[in-house]
């Protein structure tokens, strides 16, 4: 009994020590209050559940089924083909409860619903307005250093490029002679777009690996994506790179160490996919100053400041890369700003011939005084959008997509020049919260049970009313 008393008070005097010592010093649940735990898994997404799954190819299937029919060209042939592909995977997750089962019915959409549709029309059909404009510009680069027409070159709406420099890489295999489909601007389109996208999953639903390839499977088949790798259009890349941006931005920024500043972070890598993207098409403008005031209220005034100087880097950077003559010409620098802003805003002399029945376009086709109405809501938006960000600024990754979904609704609702492809963009990105389970706020590292060997020791000392129960048990 004595040598019990010596060893209790010789362990409770080293415990004074402890606490004596570590007076003052943040808890760990101080040092992780406010940023998640970086290697904490993430949430599991319900939509990646085989009963949800199934849901999910219902209605992907009945939107392929009524596109068949009300639909015609390159659409009605995705239609009818991915239409096929939905139908077979819906049977084999109704056949094949696995988890191997789920992947291989996400496999055959993949292959019925974009790469048999992607190759038909690739070789079956001509080129699209959008990817000859595409092929032109990259030989434009090769041969003078821009990948515009001067105006004074342009001859109709298809003489402009609406695409900002990074476009152009996608053309520039055929622009050097290869040809077939490693030649064909459409193919490499869907491969920029896989690679980011797979990137932006894998980073934010690590280390679930398999959730993160199942997840791009299903966003790739998926209507929203599919449909528009299938037909060959020029927003699924700009997509894909948003959401890169989004995923690596989701990670706070670390507070720096005294005397040392790290310019590769995540945040900054978050700016330099942003600035990539928004060198391929200004749709992805409007990203910008959403998730800078997001890393400003989350991380402060400094880490914003590194996002915005690495997107304006980025663009300048591949702007100097791929449009040279832009930079360093005043008649370079004119024929960018009216092909990819001008001519987008519909405020050049020739104008795209699309049609559609949204709000913008719809006051543009009434005339001069319509067009104005038209880019005067635009504007007025735009500065509903900035105010909101001032007053209330998203604060996690998930605020900031959604608050993006809306800002790009709007502008492509009242936009001058605008066709239904592009609610791609907010399709997309509450697609993306959906499957990578973002939508349910962040992630934090998961709580070890009381006892677990795994469970984190106080850094600090117990409360005073703590300290008698603990003397009571020993």
């Amino acid at each position: 009994m004595l040598l019990g008393k010596q060893h209790s008070s010789g362990h409770r005097g080293t415990q004074l020590t402890r606490y004596a010592r570590d007076t003052g010093r943040p808890s760990a649940g101080d040092r992780t209050n406010d940023a998640r735990t970086e290697d904490a898994p993430a949430a599991p997404s319900r939509w990646l559940g085989r009963r949800h799954l199934m849901a999910a190819y219902g209605a992907f299937g009945a939107y392929a089924v009524a596109a068949a029919f009300v639909s015609g060209g390159r659409d009605q042939v995705w239609a009818i083909w991915a239409a096929c592909g939905y139908a077979v995977a819906l049977a084999m997750l109704w056949c094949w409860r696995s988890r191997r089962g789920r992947m291989a019915a996400v496999g055959v959409s993949v292959a019925l619903a974009v790469l048999a549709p992607l190759l038909w029309l690739s070789v079956a059909y001509p080129l699209e307005d959008g990817m000859v404009v595409i092929d032109r510009s990259a030989g434009l680069l090769l041969h003078h250093g821009l990948p515009y027409l001067a105006a004074d070159q342009v001859t109709s709406w298809l003489s402009y490029n609406p695409y900002l420099p990074v476009m152009t890489l996608f053309g520039l295999p055929n622009a050097a002679g290869v040809g077939g489909l490693a030649g064909n601007s459409g193919v490499w389109i869907a491969i920029g777009t896989v690679i980011p996208l797979a990137a932006a999953f894998w980073i934010e639903m690590r280390p679930r690996g398999y959730d993160a390839l199942l997840a791009t499977a299903v966003a790739v088949a998926s209507p929203v994506v599919g449909l528009n790798l299938a037909v060959i259009t020029t927003d699924p890349p700009v997509l894909a790179l948003i959401l890169l941006a989004l995923a690596l931005a989701a990670r706070p920024a670390a507070s720096p160490e005294a005397g040392r500043t790290s310019w590769i972070t995540a945040i900054t890598c978050s700016g330099a996919a942003l600035g990539a993207a928004c060198d391929l098409k200004s749709t992805a403008w409007l990203a910008v100053p959403v998730l800078a005031a997001m890393v400003a209220a989350r991380d402060g005034a400094r880490a914003a400041g590194r996002f915005v100087a690495a997107v304006a880097v980025t663009a300048v950077v591949l702007i100097a890369a791929l449009a040279p003559a832009a930079l360093t010409s005043l008649r370079g620098a004119n024929a960018l700003v009216q092909n990819s802003v001008l001519f987008p805003l519909g405020l050049t002399h020739d104008k795209t011939p699309a049609e559609s029945l949204l709000p913008g376009h719809l006051l543009t086709a009434l005339g001069p005084a319509g067009h104005v109405a038209s880019v005067g809501l635009l504007l007025a938006a735009g500065l509903g959008i900035a105010i909101s960000l001032v007053v209330r600024p998203p604060r996690d990754v998930p605020a900031a997509a959604w608050r993006l979904a809306i800002g790009l609704t709007l502008m492509f609702l009242l936009g001058p020049q605008v066709r239904f492809g592009y609610f791609i963009y907010p399709l997309g990105l509450v697609g993306w919260l959906a499957l990578t389970g973002a939508s349910r706020g962040p992630r934090r590292a998961p709580r070890a049970a009381d006892g677990s060997s795994t469970a984190a020791p106080a850094a600090g000392p117990a409360g005073p009313a703590a300290r008698p129960a603990a003397r009571s048990r020993r």
